[in-house]
């Protein structure tokens, strides 16, 4: 493990000369880039130089008590031997974890589509609930949302809702929220105070830039129409909502939000690039081992992950059996407190992955 802890320091000696480079410095995509695996390494080196220093002080003290020369100096070497050992194995843990491998696209920008399902207007209303939950989510991270399509519910919230979020791990985070989210309440037109169950979908995509995926005008369908608003009324003068087809795969994406037909246009390509790369994303790991396909990360979209239940005021996550009895705090942005534990499972899946392999 020493060793791994001297490699980083090398690596971060030459990156620390990339970013001196004046031709890195001229090209702001390369230099954003060498920050951020900056940032990340350092992180790592962190916990490594930690480790090392224990490591050493470990070794130092045996050395001490070898000697035996000093009785009051073996006292205390053994005291500091005692604290060390029970401590480092803790520390090279951390440091076993901050070494798996990332996923490449974590430090992408996430493009999340929320839709109501089963449950009619309530539905929609909690569609609107989880979307505002996202947008405190991303004020706290100090993320930059933005709308890319929307379609109100006639009683409130949303039929369906895309927006993108841009920062420090955006869809490394959100990456974790995609599935199924189940809601238990008395609606607020239910007259006799039964409880409803309904359900929105969430997907999270990594944003794809034009480099990751390349679309030809050709491959696409480009329609053109007005905007409409709750109940189909028509919100626009002009023929500025876009519906984008991509005739290859079939995947269509419309946007309406704008009242420019070209911003719609770009951000229907945003869309539509990002769904295009989860899809070859998404065939790549059907390549993987079952186990590795069952990491909560890489879960089935359709499945249910979430139940939030008013009544009991709770948070229940079904993919580790965690449950919180906070639901306001979560509601109002906290989900931090969930998405954390998933981190931390699929970290400890990767582990015993990482571990089995070594043993074959």
């Amino acid at each position: 493990m020493l060793d791994i802890v001297d490699k980083l320091e090398q690596k971060l000696k030459d990156l620390d000369q990339s970013l001196a480079d004046p031709e890195n410095l001229s090209d702001h995509k390369k230099l954003a880039e060498l920050n951020r695996e900056r940032t990340h390494l350092t992180g790592v080196l962190e916990v490594g130089r930690r480790y090392r220093s224990m490591q050493q002080a470990i070794n130092e003290a045996r050395e001490i008590i070898r000697a035996g020369q000093d009785e009051e100096l073996v006292e205390m070497a053994r005291e500091e031997l005692e604290q060390n050992e029970a401590e480092i194995e803790q520390v090279e843990r951390e440091f076993k974890l901050k070494l798996l491998p990332r996923d490449p696209d974590d430090d992408k920008a996430a493009v999340v589509e929320i839709r109501a399902g089963t449950g009619g207007d309530e539905a929609g209303l909690f569609a609107g609930d989880i979307f505002r939950m996202y947008q405190r989510f991303a004020d706290i991270r100090g993320w930059k949302l933005e709308i890319l399509n929307s379609s109100p519910a006639e009683v409130g919230g949303f039929k369906e809702i895309t927006f993108s979020v841009d920062g420090d791990n955006a869809y490394g985070t959100m990456k974790y929220e995609g599935g199924v989210h189940r809601v238990q309440r008395v609606p607020a037109t239910e007259t006799q105070g039964r409880i409803h169950t309904s359900a929105v979908t969430v997907a999270v995509f990594p944003e794809a830039e034009e480099v990751d995926i390349e679309i030809s005008e050709r491959d696409l369908r480009i329609d053109v129409y007005r905007s409409s608003g709750p109940g189909g009324q028509s919100v626009n003068t002009t023929d500025s909502a876009v519906r984008i087809t991509h005739v290859p795969t079939g995947l269509v994406v419309t946007c309406q939000d704008e009242k420019s037909q070209h911003k719609n246009k770009a951000k229907a390509l945003k869309v539509l690039r990002a769904r295009l790369y989860d899809q070859a994303m998404a065939e790549q790991r059907q390549k993987m081992t079952d186990t590795r396909r069952s990491m909560v990360s890489t879960g089935d979209r359709s499945a249910k992950i979430r139940t939030y239940n008013f009544p009991q005021g709770r948070v229940t996550d079904h993919r580790i059996n965690l449950t919180l009895y906070r639901l306001d705090e979560v509601l109002g942005g906290a989900v931090e407190q969930l998405v954390e534990p998933l981190r931390e499972h699929d970290q400890e899946e990767q582990l015993k992955l990482e571990a089995n392999a070594a043993v074959e």
